[in-house]
């Protein structure tokens, strides 16, 4: 069964998106809204004040460095998946840059050892190389260096989005660090921290399982360390999150283990912030079914759509059936399967309605891709108490073209 990861929106939330003028916005167009964002990343610092840990961005969710000045005044830096995320965070964020990578090239080693705080390396094999390059540059100070773990304790539903699952690459279990250590016991002298990244859009019942597995698994090389990473996919924005829980599940940590501790969500940052307008091409009709074919496209600017998969939510539309008109919304790539779902609507739609999809902020424009030449959506955003409407980017034919030349 497919999973639907996003989360109801209150009232409050849906008239704030609502308040976007949708017939200003550049179709296809994500607009994301910066009042939302704002209220997400004051709680994210709340929660961060009442803990005492450090909450970074995790860029491969969310990377509109446009908003980037507004979410440095609440998170204390950004969490990035290898040198070009790194080099966007060095540039556009200015706050502390922690890079994390299942392989670091040489060459990406050597450009981050300049700037990133902490690099993260994925197996003891690529510790040892990044213990060496640093050696062989005696004097140059290297970010600090960390290890991820795989506390084994799978707490997801979705195998594609766990790192947990039997065979995962993602992580060092624990027989395999006690093999490393076998031939290298010295290996772990130079580690700062640890790092696990297990959880995906969850609340924090399934951060307390894994820490648990993760303190009985890696107890005995704990106390060395000056930092601990949860990684991401904490729901922390989500409407009914157990913040308390949370809270208390960091607090206790704390007591337990000195040293920072860290949390790099990516959608908990950006959730119910951000829409995706487009505009209707052509309605046709085929074995019964009403067929709308719209100027953006599931493949191209919101694959996981196609890939967790999930139905992405339409407002004013409901579930087949709810309204009156029914129809199957499709996208302008000639992939066949390019079909974001069924939805019915109380009024007929027409050619150049807009369409607007909701929750269209995280793990979009991260994604998009030009495949078939369709054209990258604009990227906009909406400040209710300022400038209102502002269009950052727009994409063409040479965005397209540059990346085949």
């Amino acid at each position: 069964m497919a999973q639907d990861p996003t989360p109801p929106l209150t009232e409050e939330r849906l008239a704030a998106l609502a308040a976007i003028p949708f017939d200003q916005v550049p179709s296809p167009g994500f607009v994301v809204h910066l009042g939302r964002l704002q209220e997400n990343c004051a709680l994210l610092q709340s929660v961060a004040d009442n803990a005492d840990v450090n909450i970074l961005l995790a860029l491969k969710g969310f990377a509109c460095f446009a908003t980037f000045p507004l979410i440095a005044r609440y998170l204390k830096g950004t969490t990035s998946s290898g040198l070009h995320e790194a080099l966007l965070a060095r540039d556009h964020f200015h706050g502390e840059v922690h890079v994390y990578s299942p392989a670091f090239k040489e060459a990406d080693l050597h450009a981050l050892f300049s700037f990133a705080h902490s690099l993260v390396f994925n197996s003891p094999a690529q510790l040892a190389g990044g213990l060496a390059l640093a050696a062989a540059q005696p004097g140059v100070e290297r970010p600090e260096f960390g290890l991820r773990l795989n506390p084994e304790c799978s707490t997801g539903e979705v195998d594609l989005y766990d790192p947990c699952a039997a065979g995962s690459r993602l992580g060092t279990t624990k027989t395999a660090l006690l093999k490393a250590l076998e031939s290298n016991p010295q290996l772990l002298d130079a580690v700062e921290g640890f790092h696990f990244h297990t959880l995906c859009e969850q609340d924090a019942d399934a951060l307390e399982v894994t820490i648990k597995a993760f303190e009985e698994k890696f107890a005995q090389w704990l106390p060395q360390r000056k930092w601990f990473n949860f990684g991401g996919g904490h729901h922390i924005t989500r409407p009914g999150y157990d913040i308390e829980r949370l809270l208390r599940i960091l607090r206790e940590f704390r007591q337990r283990h000195a040293g920072k501790l860290y949390l790099e969500p990516g959608e908990a940052v950006a959730l119910h912030t951000g829409v995706l307008v487009t505009t209707v091409l052509d309605i046709l009709e085929n074995d019964g079914e009403r067929l709308v074919i719209l100027d953006t496209s599931a493949t191209c600017h919101m694959p996981d759509v196609l890939e967790m998969p999930y139905r992405p939510r339409i407002l004013n539309a409901g579930e087949a059936g709810e309204f009156e008109h029914n129809y199957r919304l499709g996208g302008l790539s000639c992939l066949a399967g390019d079909s974001i779902g069924i939805y019915s609507f109380a009024e007929a739609l027409r050619i150049g309605k807009r369409i607007v999809f909701l929750d269209m902020a995280h793990y979009t424009m991260v994604k998009t891709t030009t495949f078939n030449g369709v054209p990258l959506p604009s990227i906009c955003t909406f400040d209710p108490q300022g400038e209102g409407l502002k269009v950052v980017r727009r994409f063409d034919h040479s965005d397209y073209a540059a990346r085949l030349s």
